[in-house]
């Protein structure tokens, strides 16, 4: 869930349980209002009462006009109020109601079956009326129900507005303040999917809110940390690679100038003994003969072996040369089975020599992967060589059908991976259609200058 829109849940369901306290809070505080109302009005008008039998006794009133509620009437100013006197031997009975007001206020019955089972409006007060230690009778006081039920559902009314629109502007200035507040947030998500596609180069600017600030400062030396830790790296695999063609260079050189040498006169020693054996000693014809054989053998196994070291094409005549000449060796091994086709655009020969050895090896590692793994039958190298960059498309019709291999740690794709990234370059792998695999590498050209 979206964190505003969860902090922003989170208060609304406070706000309502809030709204809910409040809310029987002011029924509660409505209905002890009535009660008291209902009790003060008791009280006062009892004491009427009884100061009536007192100005009876003292011969200042007349008895004929007890219980007289004219002054109470007058004085009385709780509206939907009924009073009733019944005298102590339950012979005489006197009932008036306060002029109950209309409301103009409709409830909903739920609400009204709510409030009557829960508070039980209309609750009667009964005060006994007594003079010189005498009961005269009983004073009941009876509230009107449906008045104070008015008047608890206007106060909730009031309220619930009151507390909606407050919600209301809580929550929306709730969710600006957060929006304002989590805007970073997005600015530093963007600048780590930029660093997570390879862009070391992003830095996050410094916040208004110090735990922003130090989020962005802590991102940043942990990008200019990796970065140094990949500039590094790079240099050390590009040292590394260069060592590896010396190597190979070197070893290329030997094999040719020593174990070639050699082996050429080992087989002019066996034609010699042969042309000897000849004439002197004809049975030595036969030893002679396999003695030349094995040296042929040999003397083609170092070719071959040359020409994975260092093919002589690279230095003599350049990649272009080279990578015909190592496409159709593939095609002439292979029978046909895949049909290899190289489509080279652009000069070759104006790459970087480390540039060129790269892209020699990259094809020569993806041609071994398609003739070991893929099991197609055609594949296609295309090599677009522009001023910047070079750009190498190696696809087959093999049978990948998915990239559960994209990060294998298989040693050819860690190979191609590692000279890619140590010449600052990119590489994609993908699934083509239906099924088959595509190599793309994109080197640029300035980084080898």
């Amino acid at each position: 869930m979206n964190l505003q829109f969860h902090l922003l849940f989170r208060i609304t369901v406070v706000a309502l349980m809030c709204l809910l306290t409040t809310a029987a809070y002011v029924l509660y505080h409505s209905d002890r209002q009535a009660r008291q109302a209902t009790q003060s009005t008791a009280e006062s008008l009892g004491k009427q009462l009884e100061f009536q039998l007192l100005s009876i006794n003292a011969g200042f009133g007349q008895a004929k006009r007890f219980p007289d509620f004219d002054l109470w009437k007058q004085t009385g100013n709780v509206p939907g109020i009924c009073v009733r006197f019944v005298s102590a031997d339950s012979a005489d009975a006197h009932s008036l109601c306060n002029g109950a007001k209309q409301s103009n206020l409709s409830w909903p019955a739920s609400f009204e079956v709510f409030y009557r089972r829960l508070l039980n409006p209309g609750f009667e007060v009964t005060r006994p009326i007594a003079f010189n230690g005498r009961i005269y009778g009983s004073l009941t006081v009876t509230p009107n129900a449906e008045m104070e039920i008015a008047q608890a559902w206007e106060n909730i009314r009031s309220l619930l507005g009151l507390s909606a629109i407050t919600v209301l502007a809580v929550c929306l200035l709730v969710y600006l303040s957060i929006s304002r507040a989590l805007r970073p947030a997005q600015i530093i998500v963007a600048g780590l999917e930029r660093m997570e596609k390879g862009d070391l180069n992003c830095r996050l600017p410094s916040f208004e809110l110090i735990e922003w600030r130090r989020t962005a400062a802590a991102i940043n030396q942990l990008a200019a940390s990796q970065q140094q830790l990949l500039a590094e790296r790079q240099k050390l695999a590009v040292k590394l690679i260069n060592l590896q063609e010396e190597e190979r260079r070197y070893l290329a050189r030997e094999l040719h100038d020593e174990l070639g040498q050699c082996l050429a006169a080992i087989g002019a020693v066996a034609a010699s003994i042969a042309q000897t054996a000849e004439r002197q000693c004809p049975a030595l014809v036969d030893e002679a003969d396999h003695i030349s054989r094995i040296s042929q053998h040999m003397m083609d196994g170092v070719r071959g072996l040359l020409g994975r070291l260092r093919p002589a094409e690279l230095d003599e005549l350049g990649l272009a040369a080279s990578l015909n000449s190592l496409v159709a060796g593939w095609n002439s091994r292979s029978g046909g089975k895949p049909r290899y086709q190289l489509s080279i655009t652009g000069d070759c020969a104006s790459l970087p020599e480390p540039l060129a050895v790269t892209l020699f090896r990259i094809i020569q590692e993806c041609l071994t992967n398609i003739a070991k793994h893929s099991e197609a039958t055609s594949a296609s190298l295309t090599l677009t060589v522009t001023a910047d960059a070079v750009a190498l498309t190696v696809k087959d019709d093999g049978i990948a059908a998915e990239l559960p291999f994209a990060d294998s740690s298989g040693i050819g794709l860690i190979g191609i991976r590692e000279r890619v990234t140590a010449r600052h370059g990119r590489l994609t792998l993908a699934i083509a259609e239906p099924h088959g695999l595509i190599v793309e590498a994109w080197l640029p050209i300035e980084a080898h200058a």
